[in-house]
């Protein structure tokens, strides 16, 4: 990349409908192989509680582990926007919020994101109001994997589908201008892409958001769990740099996640 990507460049690419690759990263050096492979978001992960943590969940993960990881990332990149989470009970009210994006901000993060709807709504404009840019985390959302019982695909029902919906639009009135949209059904993922501006990125959601993010680890098949949405791009290939060369490839031609999947 020559220049740095910003919301403004994502919400073209919404626009021209050219899809956005994201991955996640936690350390400068795979940061630079992102960044060299093309990808437009990286994600600082609280993932990171499983796959480097060898955790079940993610709930043990720490506002400073987030904010170690985040600054690790930050070294190894120029361009590439840097997203980071919010760790769990990390923002239980907006000022908690507040403080604790701020400090993900000074570790080097250009928007931070939180899981939850319509009860975010408040925190969403806080941070908006104090100039930090926020992205939305809806369907399946692990932070709250106790609660749902286990990792499910979300808003399979006429009810929970519209539930669904309807928090992303109250998150794009608060201030949201991004959004991950986890395990949800396809024609749903469809449904709230068309009716947002904010960009709506997917994992697990089907091939009609307006790009994909998935895991490093996933991506290179060395996940202890391989999920069923996720493709190993490692193999046939020699080298972790054109693994990552393919799976922007693959979601620019929109070969990635393939119809079959959706």
């Amino acid at each position: 990349m020559s220049t740095p990507v910003t919301l403004d460049n994502l919400a073209a690419l919404k626009a021209q409908r050219e899809p956005i690759v994201s991955l996640t990263a936690y350390d400068a050096g795979f940061a630079r192989l992102a960044e060299a492979a093309g990808i437009e978001v990286v994600l600082v992960g609280d993932s990171l509680g499983m796959v480097l943590h060898g955790e079940a969940d993610t709930l043990g993960v720490t506002m400073a582990d987030m904010a170690y990881h985040t600054r690790l990332v930050r070294r190894g990149l120029t361009d590439t926007l840097l997203v980071a989470d919010l760790p769990y009970q990390s923002y239980t009210s907006a000022g908690q919020a507040l403080a604790n994006a701020r400090q993900l901000v000074a570790a080097g993060a250009d928007v931070v994101k939180l899981e939850g709807g319509a009860v975010m709504v408040d925190t969403v404009v806080q941070l908006s109001r104090a100039g930090i840019a926020v992205c939305g985390h809806l369907g399946l959302q692990p932070q709250s994997i106790r609660e749902l019982g286990g990792f499910r695909i979300q808003g399979r029902d006429s009810e929970s589908a519209a539930r669904i919906h309807a928090d992303a639009v109250a998150l794009e009135e608060a201030g949201a201008q991004l959004l991950v949209l986890e395990c949800v059904p396809p024609q749903l993922a469809a449904d709230i892409r068309a009716a947002v501006r904010m960009p709506v990125i997917g994992i697990g959601a089907g091939g009609d958001c307006d790009g994909q993010v998935l895991v490093l680890q996933d991506v290179l098949g060395i996940s202890e769990y391989q999920p069923r949405f996720a493709r190993n791009f490692l193999t046939g290939r020699d080298s972790i740099q054109a693994a990552l060369a393919a799976y922007v490839a693959a979601v620019k031609a929109r070969e990635f996640p393939p119809p079959a999947a959706d």
